[in-house]
């Protein structure tokens, strides 16, 4: 058994979770999304270590067990397996920096094996339904205008909604049909643009008008609140609750449902999955493979629906 740290040792538990995070930041280029999850991660194991033996361990201390005690707790308040599995990575990314660092001598997060998720296939709209959301917004107000744009772009472009944010006017070439987007870890990537959502977003553009007294950064947003300024990822969440109840669609759509949709579309009419992982930014083809999930059960649908004998099938 190890020793116990002294209570100065013990304080300094979180002095190392904050270099961490600094490590995120500036040598991994993470964003401030993936570093609140990190930060969220560990602050939970401090708080369970802490109650559990009444004080906060410093790296050096923590073993095996205990980790496996965490993760047995974990399941025992009925968090979900990927919740699981993703705090599980926070730890060992966390203590693999620390064993790095000299902070600790081993990885005590490394023997821990990661539960296995039940993947859920990801929502996604019919061509009809993905339709009628996009002529939701009125067309006679400069907001409709904005949703519309935005709706397409998203469709069209397959963004992420902090992606979508984050567009500035300068992003778009007009000419060339594509988007300058700034994907997850600050990686970028260029995205075309289809002829609906180019046209949407000139409509938009001829009725945005920025606050003047804004920073550059607020007022050159490619999509505005009604203050002039950058509108935010909350926002387009609010805008897409009203528009889906207008559409008739099920609650369950959210914004990134039409990156769903838009990955769905375009394996069903023929894409291949490299050029789909290429379009979605995605690091990892098996990221992209769950859309071929999608379609390969719709294809199932479809033939058990129309052949006469598909139900004799073994």
């Amino acid at each position: 058994m190890k020793p116990a740290a002294t209570p100065a040792q013990a304080e300094h538990m979180k002095s190392p979770i904050n270099s961490f995070l600094n490590f995120l930041k500036v040598e991994r280029n993470s964003s401030e999304l993936t570093i609140k999850s990190y930060k969220d991660d560990l602050d939970h194991v401090c708080e369970f270590f802490e109650e559990q033996s009444g004080r906060l361990p410093a790296p050096a201390e923590v073993d095996v067990s205990q980790l496996r005690n965490y993760v047995a707790y974990l399941h025992e308040c009925g968090y979900a397996r990927s919740t699981v599995a993703r705090r599980l990575a926070c730890l060992r990314s966390f203590f693999r920096y620390c064993k790095r660092e000299g902070i600790c001598e081993t990885n005590p997060a490394k023997p821990l094996r990661t539960p296995r998720a039940g993947r859920k296939l990801p929502h996604f709209l019919t061509t009809e339904e993905v339709g009628r959301l996009l002529s939701a917004p009125p067309a006679h107000l400069p907001d409709g205008l904005r949703d519309r744009a935005i709706l397409e772009t998203m469709y069209s472009a397959g963004l992420r909604v902090a992606e979508l944010v984050s567009l500035n006017v300068t992003d778009l070439d007009r000419s060339a049909g594509i988007l300058r987007v700034i994907g997850k870890g600050r990686k970028e990537r260029i995205a075309p643009v289809g002829s609906y959502a180019l046209k949407a977003i000139d409509r938009w553009l001829n009725v945005r008008k920025p606050d003047p007294k804004a920073a550059a950064a607020d007022s050159s947003a490619m999509f505005l609140n009604r203050f002039g300024r950058r509108l935010t990822t909350r926002s387009i969440g609010r805008m897409l609750e009203k528009h889906i109840l207008v559409a008739e669609l099920s609650t369950r759509t959210s914004p990134h449902t039409l990156r769903h949709s838009f990955a769905t579309h375009l394996l069903d009419g023929g894409a291949d999955l490299r050029s789909v992982q290429e379009l979605l930014g995605h690091k990892s083809l098996t990221t992209t493979q769950i859309y071929t999930h999608v379609s390969t059960r719709r294809l199932r649908e479809t033939y058990e629906a129309a052949h006469p004998h598909a139900q004799y099938a073994g």
